[in-house]
């Protein structure tokens, strides 16, 4: 099973969290928008050379964000609005769908949805 990684699960990754361990042989699946949250997060913790590397590395297996995934998202984040979920998480959970990959999170707004392994 393929797997996409929201910017929760990279960090998580990041960070040495032993739950996430059993990914470290899968191939990081990501959008643009989380590379972007996790360069920004990686700053804000004074990262900068490894939100570098990071960038570099997660680069050749990014997804793209298309316009009609960018439609399907926005209209399931309207769905769930009650949930608060983010825009980029949104969008990557519909990417998961294009891809017919699990959406790897450990974001509790998607704790119980379908197509979901979440993880914390």
């Amino acid at each position: 099973m393929m797997f996409f990684f929201d910017t929760y699960a990279i960090f998580e990754i990041i960070d040495g969290n032993p739950a996430y361990n059993r990914f470290g042989d899968e191939t990081i699946k990501t959008s643009v928008s989380n590379l972007g949250e996790l360069y920004y997060g990686l700053l804000l913790r004074g990262k900068k050379p490894k939100a570098d590397a990071w960038f570099a590395f997660l680069q050749p297996d990014l997804v793209e964000i298309d316009p009609e995934t960018m439609r399907h998202a926005m209209t399931f984040r309207h769905a769930h609005k009650k949930e608060n979920l983010s825009m980029t998480d949104c969008v990557g959970y519909m990417l998961a769908r294009k891809l017919n990959a699990l959406f790897l999170t450990g974001d509790q707004g998607f704790k119980n949805m379908p197509h979901v392994e979440f993880v914390k």
